[in-house]
């Protein structure tokens, strides 16, 4: 149960400037300079960060590839990566709330939602992997009797991993524990703007065991210390979640460079059906306004296009609303709170500028659309709905990530599936239907990784995420996730 005075007590704490972790020390950038660390819940400066640079990432590289060919972790036995990593998984659920207050200081999520989905996604995403060390087999392959065919599992070797800002502790362990699972080093590049909760990670991980230059983290702008990465001779696999802009840099880092491995998880604009035959209306409009609201529609699988059957459009819209407007907006750390701030001021700005832009287009609004609590001198904004949206308006077609639904109607099944494939992404969805056929039919014809059935969103450590289309490749989570950790090798033997 959280308690709102040990919240209160852990805000107030001083929070000294963040050094990079390199090797298992903490030490500033080599220039000396520093990034500005800006609380979205009051726009108050917090703390600094190192600014790396490419001396920096340097250092970092050569230390994970150090540790790497030395062996004391890639070639140590399976029980005993098994036993850091369960400790690992064990120092996170202990150090939980201190972890997600200082996440939320730093990214705004609202603490109810955060203290789930960061340090406790976080522990059982390492105790998962834990689990699949000495559980993942290599094969023999059914040769002819006179041969052998065996297939090892190999580690990679150094693992460059770039996360964002919305869910930075739960998506970098996504990425950290199958990569160390499999005996690979790891150097972690936070977002600018949520670094602090994976600083203490990194410490977190070396209190547990891991050797030094295991994981290593680098701190600063991405446009520096994130393309020194991407055109890094020595790094053999970069793993990213993040804009689509930013993702095809990485491609052509790694076609400027040493052709490295590149898996990208790039977003969505992700739709969320909704047929007649749905059997409680209410409830699919509460879990789908919460799938579009929630850490304030900051989620890459975020259900904003919702597609509403015409004849139950109006009354669904009211449902929607209904729930919109009772949503509780404000300091995310209070937990009488149900949805906290926006990341940055950019991204506030960014939001606002697509609410001007869906009022010019002719799409109509519902309620929401402007930034409150100004006078907390936080990134703020209401939940925003919109009606009569369009398939060619920006608002159906580009990702927000900001809490901003739009609206649009279908007649039937066919051209539900249509307009939940007409976009460039590919990443999530979901169906509400009481006919189990349809929902099956809709499964298979609806483009995305993830398709949610009568919910939106859950999906636990044991079933892989991942895109298609634009929305990325490769999947996090689930044992799917160790292949991109992984060479594997051949071994061809006459007997």
């Amino acid at each position: 149960m959280l308690n709102q005075d040990k919240i209160n007590e852990l805000r107030q704490q001083v929070i000294p400037p963040q050094q990079l972790f390199i090797n298992g020390q903490c030490q500033p950038a080599s220039s000396g300079a520093t990034i500005d660390i800006i609380s979205p819940i009051d726009g108050q400066l917090i703390t600094t960060a190192a600014d790396a640079g490419v001396e920096d990432v340097d250092q970092a590289v050569a230390a994970a590839r150090n540790v790497f060919d030395q062996g004391s972790w890639s070639k140590a036995a399976p029980a005993e990566r098994k036993r850091v990593m369960h400790k690992i998984a064990d120092l996170i659920q202990q150090h939980a709330l201190e972890l997600a207050v200082l996440g939320v200081r730093d990214n705004g999520t609202e603490i109810g939602m955060a203290i789930k989905a960061e340090p406790g996604s976080a522990s059982a995403t390492f105790r998962f992997y834990a689990e699949s060390v000495d559980k993942v087999y290599g094969d023999i392959a059914p040769t002819d009797p006179s041969v052998l065919g065996l297939i090892h599992r190999e580690p990679v070797g150094v693992v460059a991993a770039i996360v964002p800002w919305n869910f930075p502790l739960m998506i970098a362990a996504w990425k950290i524990a199958p990569a160390i699972a499999m005996g690979n080093s790891v150097v972690l590049k936070p977002s600018e703007t949520a670094s602090l909760s994976l600083l203490k990670l990194a410490e977190i991980c070396s209190e547990a065991g891991l050797p030094d230059g295991v994981l290593n983290v680098i701190t600063g702008q991405g446009a520096v210390s994130g393309e020194a990465l991407g055109l890094h001779n020595d790094v053999d696999v970069i793993v990213f979640t993040g804009s689509g802009t930013i993702g095809r840099k990485l491609l052509e880092y790694s076609a400027r460079s040493n052709l490295k491995r590149v898996y990208l998880e790039l977003g969505g604009k992700s739709p969320n059906i909704v047929f007649a035959d749905a059997e409680d209306l209410k409830k699919a409009a509460r879990v789908s306004a919460m799938g579009i609201f929630r850490d304030s529609g900051q989620v890459c699988v975020a259900g904003s296009r919702l597609l509403v059957q015409q004849s139950i459009k109006d009354e669904f819209i009211d449902h929607l609303q209904a729930v919109a407007e009772k949503l509780v907006v404000g300091d995310p750390l209070e937990l009488s709170n149900e949805v906290g701030a926006i990341n940055n001021a950019r991204q506030l700005k960014q939001n606002l500028g697509f609410v001007d832009t869906a009022i010019s287009e002719g799409a109509r609004l519902v309620t929401g659309g402007t930034q409150i609590l100004k006078e907390s001198g936080g990134y703020f904004m209401s939940p925003t709905i919109f009606g009569d949206v369009t398939p060619n308006m920006t608002l159906a077609r580009e990702e927000v990530f900001g809490p901003v639904l739009g609206v649009m109607s279908f007649e039937d099944e066919a051209e539900a599936i249509h307009m939940a494939n007409d976009t460039n992404y590919g990443l999530a969805a979901a169906v509400w239907t009481g006919n189990l056929s349809r929902a099956h039919r809709m499964i298979r014809a609806v483009k995305a990784g993830v398709v949610h059935v009568n919910t939106y969103g859950g999906p636990d450590v044991t079933v892989p995420l991942g895109g298609v289309k634009q929305s990325g490749n490769g999947v996090d989570k689930s044992l799917h996730a160790l292949d991109k950790y992984t060479d594997f090798k051949t071994a061809w033997i006459q007997l």
